[in-house]
């Protein structure tokens, strides 16, 4: 190449006396005296240059900058027993006799250093920020990702890559669309797809086997630490003639070879990924997206304290009610400032207080300790499992608040004992999802999660079950306590959609005029078919160990869903809206 023989990260001992060319950032400056030194930085990884001390260059050297563009020739020479070994080029420098200086740069908006600065300024020089090392390695690893499922998808499993439009129609469905207005369709509106869930179902109807594509999904909602607000990318993915299973051991198979070919040095815990009913999963996490890296499950002990004489205990072990408990163990000798700060936690979240029980020298200690009747003490020992040094902690209240509030207390006291490993993947399927579940403010049956899933048992089970008891073929993918994806067998069947639709109050005609298209598909010969799309996000994130989903984005927008460095969304101007057909109006 003109501007380079080598990149910034080749060198080595083996191209030493080398005359070698490189182009690149400067990364540092270290002036000692008559002696100079840079470090040149590219795409690929640095290199050490040396200006010696009676160089002509000296003059052109002096006015360079951090970040400055610069292109060097020079000799390769090896650095004897100066050897950087935190630089893969660590061994060698060179020894510069030629300097062009294609731009200098005379200030940055911030530094690239250790100290970060303040995320809307990172966002508006996004372009600066991601010449930062562990951004650009982020984005890198992305790329990886992407390839890798890509490529195994394709060469391994025989899946086939279609894409589907971007310009589609609105759902009355899910989440806010973001809609586009149709300039030869004037007063009607396209809508950027949510996801390609229809598009992906109609091609299984079409005939084709295995269908993926990294798909682009667009949907108006809020920020969160793990969700992009406006754009995120998945692995979608579909499949006909599959069962729930079969469709898990291609997933699964997925995820491991995808973990081998990956630098990293994480390991998936246990394969296959363990399979835990929704109900099993509320219960023991107070979570359908628990991360099983460590224990401190919540056991149920609301049938000890039915008699209990501590008065919390016994009102709240009625049904509708419950008594949560979790065993840590070995840590009875803590101080009280330690429960003190699980309580202070968890009444932020919601509860009214966290209890305790120490198990100390076979017998209870702690402020309920009096409470505890003989045989209740038995019962908590048998059914906890307790060993000395142990402590309990119990969290009472509503059903569903309680498992929720609890189950967050449990991640902060996994956090706080230091008790997550960060070098595992701790994969598994939360199945059996409800179908339906009773709507209280409107007094009616309604859709629990996926509307389109296939219920189990079919039409018999639509027919002849309680709805509430009723469970889907849906499935949800999560690993360390993000939820990768929601998946489901679908119901291809008009009838069984049919019924299932009536049992939440929609008559046939509302069916036909919401999903008349694909009901018209199904119509026509569907396999059976189901599938899933995990996050491209988060599956980086969780590799790149990053808690925020902006640090694995090139381009992301800020939480009030803005592009700070395009800045967008911006005003159009009034021809495009005349164009358009539409007249803005802001409503107060």
């Amino acid at each position: 190449m003109t501007y380079r023989t080598h990149n910034c990260g080749e060198l080595r001992l083996s191209h030493v006396n080398q005359r070698v060319k490189l182009a690149g950032w400067v990364n540092h400056k270290r002036d000692f005296g008559k002696m100079t030194f840079i470090t040149l930085r590219d795409h690929y990884g640095v290199t050490q240059l040396f200006f010696a001390p009676d160089s002509p260059l000296m003059s052109q050297v002096n006015q360079l900058k951090p970040e400055s563009i610069i292109i060097i020739e020079g000799v390769v020479q090896s650095r004897n027993d100066q050897i950087n070994k935190a630089m893969l080029t660590g061994e060698i420098e060179v020894l510069c006799d030629k300097l062009e200086i294609d731009s200098i740069v005379e200030n940055l908006p911030f530094p690239l250093n250790d100290i970060m600065p303040n995320e809307e300024l990172r966002l508006k020089y996004r372009f600066i920020d991601l010449r930062r090392e562990k951004l650009h390695q982020n984005i890198i690893l992305r790329s990886k990702i992407i390839y890798e499922l890509r490529k195994y998808l394709i060469e391994q499993l025989n899946f086939m890559e279609i894409q589907t439009p971007i310009l589609t129609v609105s759902s009355p469905e899910g989440a806010r669309d973001f809609v586009v207005p149709c300039r030869l369709h004037p007063g009607k509106f396209y809508a950027l797809p949510q996801a390609p869930q229809q598009y992906k179902q109609l091609l299984m109807c079409s005939g084709f086997d295995r269908y993926f594509q990294i798909a682009a999904c667009f949907r108006d909602e809020a920020a969160r630490a793990d969700r992009s607000p406006g754009e995120f990318y998945q692995l979608d993915m579909e499949l006909a003639f599959p069962t729930q299973d079969e469709i898990f051991n291609i997933v699964e198979q997925t995820f491991v070879h995808l973990n081998k070919v990956l630098p990293t040095n994480k390991k998936i815990v246990t394969v296959p990924f363990p399979r835990i009913p929704y109900f099993e999963v509320m219960e023991k996490y107070g979570t359908d997206k628990p991360d099983i890296r460590f224990g401190l499950e919540m056991n149920d002990v609301s049938k000890i304290f039915q008699a209990s004489s501590f008065s919390i205990f016994k009102e709240n072990s009625q049904q509708g009610r419950c008594i949560k408990a979790i065993v840590i163990n070995n840590v009875a000798h803590m101080p009280n400032k330690f429960f003190k700060e699980i309580d202070e936690f968890s009444k932020n979240e919601g509860a009214k207080g966290i209890s305790y029980l120490k198990y100390v020298n076979d017998k209870f200690e702690g402020p309920i300790a009096k409470f505890l009747h003989e045989d209740e003490a038995n019962n908590l020992k048998n059914q906890l499992n307790l060993v000395d040094g142990d402590c309990i902690l119990f969290c009472a209240g509503e059903l569903q608040p309680t498992r929720k509030i609890f189950g967050r207390t449990r991640i902060y006291i996994a956090k706080k004992l230091n008790l997550i490993p960060q070098d595992v993947l701790a994969y598994c399927w939360v199945v059996d999802f409800p179908f339906f579940e009773y709507n209280e403010e409107e007094e009616k049956i309604d859709f629990c999660h996926n509307p389109f899933s296939m219920p189990q048992g079919g039409m018999e089970a639509l027919i002849s079950k309680n709805p509430l008891d009723i469970l889907a073929y849906q499935y949800d993918i999560v690993c360390n306590g993000y939820e990768l994806s929601s998946g489901a067998i679908r119901n291809h069947r008009p009838d069984i959609m049919y019924k299932a639709f009536e049992i939440v109050g929609y008559n046939k005609e509302t069916v036909n005029s919401k999903f008349g298209h694909m009901i018209s598909a199904f119509s026509y010969g569907a396999p059976p078919h189901g599938g899933l799309a995990p996050g491209i996000d988060r599956i980086v994130m969780i590799y790149a160990d990053e808690e925020n989903l902006r640090e694995v984005v090139a381009f992301p927008m800020n939480q009030k869903a803005q592009d700070l460095m395009m800045g967008a969304p911006a005003e159009i101007t009034q021809q495009q809206l005349n164009e358009l057909n539409i007249k803005i109006q802001i409503l107060p």
